[in-house]
């Protein structure tokens, strides 16, 4: 019985910790992966998905240059494009162009490092047509519960949007980490095509 019990226990750890890194390593790869799609965005001009079943195409390449930060960012931001990277908002306007673009991605993955920007750290999002520039001009959090953020979309610039706090067990929280930027310059120069 004793032995049955340790194996059991074997086993359940194994099965935790394999799937606690998948997410991850999922996300990881995935970056990779979308730099096939990115590529073809630029030599055919027409959006490409990544691999013949994906549901979302690389919309948009966001860096952050003194964090060493260089993600392809997904067209549209529902869980299962989330999974493989940060994603624009299909309600909110176009990457790189005038108004409010939202970009949510997964706190323990991909924006993780939002928890490291500060007021006045440069953000760069590249898209087909150019690049526009942003600073971070205020970092908040709010209760999504309680705060749309449709409710701020007249405010022109960038907002990058995770699930708070960053180590927090659970998932699925109420809590929003929201990262504001304004608009430096907009679509000045031809988009970069490598990572860092």
């Amino acid at each position: 019985m004793l032995r049955a019990l340790i194996l059991v226990l074997i086993i359940t750890g194994v099965w935790q910790l394999t799937s606690g890194s998948w997410i991850w390593v999922k996300a990881m790869l995935a970056q990779r992966l979308l730099e096939y799609s990115w590529q073809q965005l630029h030599l055919s001009k027409t959006p490409q998905k990544p691999w013949p079943w994906a549901d979302t195409y690389a919309t948009a390449r966001l860096r952050v240059p003194s964090l060493e930060v260089d993600q392809i960012v997904l067209a549209g931001d529902s869980g299962r494009t989330l999974a493989f990277g940060p994603g624009h908002n299909s309600g909110s306007a176009s990457p790189g162009t005038a108004g409010l673009s939202i970009i949510s991605g997964h706190r323990d993955t991909h924006f993780r490092f939002l928890q490291m920007l500060e007021i006045g750290h440069h953000i760069q999002l590249h898209t087909k047509e150019g690049s526009a520039n942003y600073q971070v001009s205020r970092v908040e959090v709010v209760d999504s519960s309680q705060t749309s953020i449709a409710d701020r979309s007249e405010d022109p610039g960038l907002l990058l949007v995770t699930c708070y706090p960053f180590d927090s067990i659970a998932g699925g929280g109420p809590l929003r980490y929201l990262v504001w930027a304004d608009g430096v310059d907009h679509l000045n120069s031809k988009p970069p095509n490598k990572l860092l």
